[in-house]
C-alpha cells in the first residue's frame, strides 16, 4: 500500500510566488497614483479654503490680507509654494508681516511630490477689502508624482473668482522642478 503525500510541490509554490509578483507589480503604480491625485487633491481644497478665509477677512475687516508663500515666520520672495503658505493681515500695508498682524492661516510643506508654482512674479496675493485681488489674475500650477500630463492649474481672477484648467506642457515641466 503506497502511502501519498501531501502538500505543494516546489513548482506550484514558484507559480504562486509568479503570480502573487504579477499582481503586486501592478497593484503599486495603480495605488501610488491613487495616493499622489488624493495629495493634488487635499492640496487644491487647501489652497481654496486659505483663499475664502482671506478674502472673507478683509472685506470683514476691512483691511487688505496678504497671501503668500512661506511660514509664520513670513513671507518667502519665490514662485514656489511648495513649502507652505501664510495669510495674514497686512494692517499696515507694507506687505511684510509684523508681530502685531493677524496671522489666519499657516499651511504646512506639502506632502509627497506634490509641488505648487504660481505665475512669474507673483510671490504675494494682495486681498482688498471690497474682496478683490491686487495686480494681475495669477496662475497656480499643480504637480505631483504622476507626470506632468496630470498637471493642472488654479486661475484666480482680480474679482476672486477661481476656475481649474489644464497646465500647459511648460508650465507643468517647471512645476516639476
Amino acid at each position: 500500500m503506497t502511502q501519498r503525500m501531501r502538500g505543494f510541490t516546489l513548482i506550484e509554490a514558484m507559480i504562486v510566488l509568479a503570480v502573487g509578483g504579477i499582481l503586486v507589480g501592478a497593484a503599486v503604480p495603480a495605488f501610488t497614483g491613487t495616493v499622489e491625485n488624493a495629495r493634488s487633491s487635499s492640496v487644491k481644497s487647501d489652497l481654496l479654503a486659505t483663499l475664502t478665509r482671506a478674502i472673507s477677512h478683509a472685506a470683514a475687516a476691512g483691511s487688505e490680507v496678504v497671501l503668500c508663500p512661506g511660514d509664520s515666520g513670513g513671507c518667502l520672495s519665490t514662485t514656489d509654494w511648495s513649502g507652505g503658505w501664510i495669510a495674514y493681515a497686512d494692517i499696515n500695508g507694507d506687505r511684510q508681516r509684523s508681530a502685531n498682524e493677524t496671522l489666519l492661516q499657516v499651511e504646512p510643506a506639502l506632502p509627497g511630490n506634490v509641488h505648487l508654482r504660481s505665475t512669474v512674479g507673483r510671490t504675494r496675493l494682495v486681498f482688498q477689502p471690497n474682496g478683490g485681488n491686487a495686480g494681475s489674475n495669477v496662475t497656480f500650477t499643480l504637480c505631483d508624482g504622476r507626470g506632468a500630463a496630470q498637471a493642472t492649474t488654479l486661475v484666480l481672477a482680480n474679482d476672486g473668482r477661481l476656475r481649474t484648467g489644464k497646465a500647459t506642457p511648460t508650465g507643468a515641466e517647471a512645476c516639476e522642478q
